[in-house]
């Protein structure tokens, strides 16, 4: 009975944070909807730079010029309330945590919010440049590059995700070591294996020119290496920090030699 009634009141309690976390996206919609154009022009900017002169988006179904700024709109909103949404998670399994892995939880969130960020922000202002010069100048003769907003909304999304995942690799790399799946030396042993799977990720990821394959597969080998520099520096402090447990048989000894 009391186990129904414990998870009674987990159930409750989530639905209390979705709300919250919801009723926050929404707040963060509206002044997002009102700037719903603006937002969407500045999402199309790398590609419509590099049109050529008199290029423009088209929109081939009679509601798109509505949803694809609404859909933009709410994405940024989710993005501007998401440290509110991560903190409502927080404060869920906080109580169900050790004491450790609260002081892991907390960091690790903002670290992976923060480069899931900065891979989103490297992906437009680097890589969606680059790549859609490169369409722009293999485009044959005679052919106008006119994209469809909805298709522009979904590649540049993709893009997004793929970079925003990549930049996350320091994360994984530190919870699976800290977590002990997985040694430190053991994803020193697979930094080859690495390097050829992140070339191979940069070509199934993002289009097939060369330079925005690389600019998703160096920064990933990259981060992965940093990921482990990050685990050998929190087991070294994680040790200075907790003294060597006394086991039951020094105890043994200690009595022995009383």
């Amino acid at each position: 009975m009391d186990d129904d009634i414990t998870f009674i009141s987990h159930l409750v309690e989530l639905r209390s944070r979705l709300i919250r976390a919801l009723l926050v996206l929404f707040l963060g919609f509206l002044p997002c909807a009102f700037f719903a154009r603006e937002l969407y022009s500045f999402l199309a900017f790398p590609l419509l730079e590099k049109l050529p002169q008199g290029g423009q988006m088209i929109a081939t179904e009679v509601v798109t010029p509505f949803f694809i700024p609404m859909k933009v709109a709410l994405m940024v909103a989710f993005l501007v309330t998401l440290p509110h949404t991560l903190y409502q998670l927080w404060a869920f399994v906080a109580p169900g945590l050790y004491s450790h892995e609260k002081r892991l939880f907390l960091p690790l969130v903002f670290i992976s919010s923060l480069l899931f960020f900065t891979g989103m922000a490297f992906a437009y202002f680097a890589v969606l440049p680059l790549v859609f010069e490169f369409i722009v100048y293999f485009a044959p003769e005679g052919v106008a590059v006119m994209t469809d907003i909805s298709e522009y909304l979904g590649f540049v999304l993709s893009m997004f995700l793929a970079f925003g995942i990549t930049f996350e690799v320091p994360v994984f790399v530190l919870i699976l070591i800290r977590t002990g799946l997985v040694s430190i030396e053991k994803m020193k042993s697979v930094r080859r294996f690495v390097l050829v799977g992140a070339f191979v990720i940069g070509a199934i990821f993002t289009p097939p020119d060369v330079m925005s394959q690389i600019l998703l597969a160096v920064p990933l080998y990259l981060l992965y290496e940093l990921g482990i520099i990050l685990a050998a520096l929190s087991m070294k402090s994680s040790s200075r920090k907790s003294p060597l447990p006394v086991t039951q048989n020094q105890h043994d000894d200690t009595g022995e030699n009383e």
